[in-house]
């Protein structure tokens, strides 16, 4: 009877052992797998990284913004569908990954954004002879509400300027070569965060842009911007040997999120409601240019849009000024 038992003692271990093994053997197998699929994933989309880099001169902003969208639908894949393979998603993947967005309460301009961050990478994928066909040909965007850009009223500007906003120090005359740069020039955050002295030409009275996609751009200098970029410039060199224009006074570039610090620091302090950015400086710039006869064309040249549909939208400002002026001044408004 003690034999028979340990029999079946060592039948029972025996199964065990190969149980664990085939186990074993299984997660091998999947964790192989699923890392051939990642790093499969991580090939294709480098590569279309590098495409957007090299070919499409995309700025790197813009490049981690897509990387970034890429990384949360291929998440979503294998969360809600167990599948890794970015390549392998269908229509209706994507479809329920909008929809998601949706539910989570994602604005209509960032999921529009995703959607056409997919639509370049399968577009490339397509090119590149790795798909049949382009999985976004049956995916509409949203609609996107229409939304005029939000610009700083001439007085509220002309309070930002005022002499006490700005101490007299090397801190002060920072600050204030941000404001008015941003204001006399519509240039993005990025443009001058990355703007060097050689970048300027006092003799000319131009400044020199490298803009999106590396595209070089002039735009022409006001002799106050010009004044106060002496200014500083003169103060900054004798402090600090640094090709770029913002500098610290501990020898550090300013950079991106420094320029928005200084403009939401003073449109705050001149009691400018809403939205304070640098982009708002650039809607105000072009909006002013707009509302005092400048021509849309020259707008469209200095801002660096690449069409002119990008700069009409600000005629829809200059538009509810005059109706707005209209109310008030008409007799039978």
């Amino acid at each position: 009877m003690s034999n028979l038992a340990d029999y079946f003692m060592i039948e029972v271990i025996f199964k065990i052992i190969l149980w664990e093994n085939l186990l074993l053997i299984l997660l091998v197998k999947f964790t192989l797998k699923r890392v051939l699929v990642l790093s499969l994933n991580l090939v294709m989309t480098g590569k279309f990284l590098r495409y957007l880099r090299y070919e499409k001169r995309f700025s790197a902003y813009t490049i981690k913004a897509y990387q970034s969208d890429l990384e949360q639908f291929i998440t979503f894949l294998e969360e809600q569908y167990e599948e890794q393979n970015i390549n392998k998603a269908t229509h209706f993947y994507i479809r329920s990954w909008i929809v998601s967005l949706i539910d989570a309460g994602i604005q209509a301009r960032s999921i529009t954004r995703k959607i056409s961050s997919l639509r370049s990478f399968y577009k490339f994928q397509v090119r590149e002879g790795l798909l049949p066909s382009n999985p976004m040909q049956k995916i509409i965007a949203p609609k996107i509400p229409g939304k005029l850009p939000h610009f700083v009223q001439k007085e509220k500007m002309q309070e930002v300027f005022d002499s006490h906003h700005f101490d007299d120090n090397y801190d002060g005359h920072l600050e204030r070569t941000v404001l008015e740069t941003l204001y006399a020039t519509g240039m993005r955050r990025a443009e001058l965060a990355a703007l060097r002295d050689q970048d300027i030409d006092f003799s000319q009275g131009v400044i020199r842009v490298i803009g999106k996609r590396n595209k070089e751009r002039i735009i022409p200098m006001l002799s106050s911007l010009a004044t106060t970029l002496r200014i500083f410039l003169i103060e900054k060199n004798k402090r600090v040997s640094n090709q770029l224009v913002l500098i610290r006074k501990n020898g550090k570039p300013l950079g991106p999120v420094g320029i928005y610090s200084i403009v939401k620091k003073h449109l705050s302090m001149s009691g400018v409601p809403g939205k304070k950015s640098p982009h708002v400086l650039r809607h105000t710039f072009a909006t002013h240019l707009l509302n005092s006869g400048a021509d849309i064309n020259a707008i469209k040249e200095i801002l660096g849009h690449a069409s002119l549909a990008a700069t009409q939208v600000y005629t829809h400002n200059t538009i509810e000024q005059l109706k707005a002026i209209y109310k008030q001044a008409h007799p039978k408004a």
